[in-house]
């Protein structure tokens, strides 16, 4: 898929980073995830075909985004749907970088 390998190749530009594939998602780890890559339509109704699912300690506030959860003290999780290829830029690798740079223990 198109989407995922401009999220992958974004993602090896940071620097080392582990790739884990399950089941249900892949995720992009560091010393701990940050990244994580699913399909949506396997789990609720949806036509968007991929998510990206970026991992923070703080809350980002961007119209961009879907959902942001706080599924634990110290993680705040913010949800992309991604339809196109187009939409993983810029804006997108930043958001990156930094659940990158706080991956490292």
């Amino acid at each position: 898929m198109v989407i995922f390998e401009q999220i992958a190749r974004s993602v090896s530009e940071l620097g080392e980073v582990e790739t884990r594939v399950t089941k249900s998602q892949i995720a992009f780890r560091r010393d701990v995830a940050f990244a994580f890559v699913w399909r949506p339509g396997r789990y609720v109704r949806s036509s968007v075909p991929v998510v990206l699912s970026i991992a923070l300690p703080t809350r980002l506030d961007s119209p961009r985004f879907k959902e942001v959860a706080h599924p634990s003290p110290k993680v705040w999780m913010h949800h992309l749907e991604v339809d196109d290829v187009s939409q993983v830029d810029d804006e997108v690798r930043g958001w990156l970088s930094q659940a990158w740079g706080h991956a490292a223990r």
